[in-house]
Parts: C-alpha cells; sequence; structure tokens
C-alpha cells in the first residue's frame, strides 16, 4: 500500500466551489481506496456530523461548470449529486469510515490545506499587488477601447468624404457668352 500519496495528486484534486477549497466525493474515495457509493452512504448515515461548511452537495449547475472547466466528466453517469468536502469535512470523514488507510489520508489532505493556506497568508502582498495591477489595467484598457471608439468614429467620418461621390458643382460668377 502506498502510504504517502503525491502531494501534487492530492493538490490538483483540490477545487474552489462556492468560494470554498473543496475535495469531491469521488476522489476522496479513491484515495481512501473505498468505493464512492460506500463512502456516500456512511456520509448519510452520519448526516449530523457534516454541516454545511464541512460538506455540501454540488448543483447541476455547478456539475456542469466543473465538467466545462475540466472538459468531460470523469465521474460518469451517477445518480445522486456529488458531494463536497471542506477541510473540516474531510476530517469528520475519516471518523466515519474509520480505517486506517482513511485515516493516513485524511492527515496527508488537512496538512496539504494547511500548507496551501499558509502559501496565500504567506504571498498575500503579491496577490493584492497583482489585484491592484490587474484593475489599473482593465481601468487603462476602458480608456483605450474609449479611444478607440473615436479614432474609428474619425477614420469613418474622413472615409465618407473621401468616398463621397463628386457631383458637378453649379458654376458661379461670370458667363463668357461662348
Amino acid at each position: 500500500m502506498e502510504k504517502h500519496i503525491e502531494e501534487q495528486k492530492i493538490v490538483r484534486n483540490i477545487v474552489v466551489i462556492r468560494n470554498r477549497q473543496v475535495m469531491l466525493d469521488y476522489y476522496l474515495a479513491e484515495l481512501y481506496k473505498v468505493d464512492n457509493k460506500q463512502l456516500k452512504r456512511q456520509v448519510r448515515r452520519n448526516i449530523e456530523r457534516f454541516p454545511e461548511d464541512f460538506m455540501f452537495e454540488l448543483t447541476l449547475e455547478e456539475i456542469s461548470n466543473l465538467r466545462s472547466h475540466f472538459g468531460t466528466s470523469s465521474w460518469g453517469g451517477t445518480r445522486y449529486l456529488p458531494m463536497a468536502f471542506t477541510e473540516q469535512g474531510v476530517a469528520m470523514l475519516s471518523t466515519v469510515l474509520k480505517s486506517k488507510t482513511a485515516i493516513e489520508v485524511s492527515i496527508q489532505i488537512i496538512r496539504i490545506f494547511a500548507k496551501m493556506r499558509e502559501i496565500v497568508i504567506k504571498h498575500k502582498g503579491i496577490l493584492l499587488k497583482l489585484e491592484s495591477i490587474e484593475k489599473k489595467l482593465m481601468i487603462h484598457d476602458n480608456k483605450i477601447n474609449k479611444s478607440e471608439y473615436e479614432i474609428k468614429l474619425i477614420f469613418k467620418a474622413l472615409k465618407q468624404l473621401i468616398d463621397k461621390p463628386e457631383t458637378p458643382r453649379k458654376k458661379i460668377g461670370f458667363k463668357s457668352e461662348e
């Protein structure tokens, strides 16, 4: 048995849904080496241990967003909506599954969640600067778009003047008799 799962495999399976970092039931079932049906059954039997901030079921819209994000469905046809587990939900999951593997994997997953949180906190200044730069670029882009529009109007007017068919002008002034 593989005692420690590759960190990158766990990190790749952490997704952001409803502004929360979560792992979906089928990924967790794979990591815990249990059938997804078994995992869901244990959660439903112990649903009082999983409040909304620990676990929630995805909506059909969220599932379609995930599918478009990942290209194709990795869970195939299922009768039940996938469950999303937060860090606390993963910790609680190990208590209802009660296998040694579930406990070891949960500890590893929780450590990775903690590392990710530390990285975000550590680099918060950089993230704030990037956000500031992004806002400035958006303002700049809006100004450019407005200027582009105005320039296009000027060129359109010039083109109309250039392309305007010349009509013979009526002669005015002194007329000769010839």
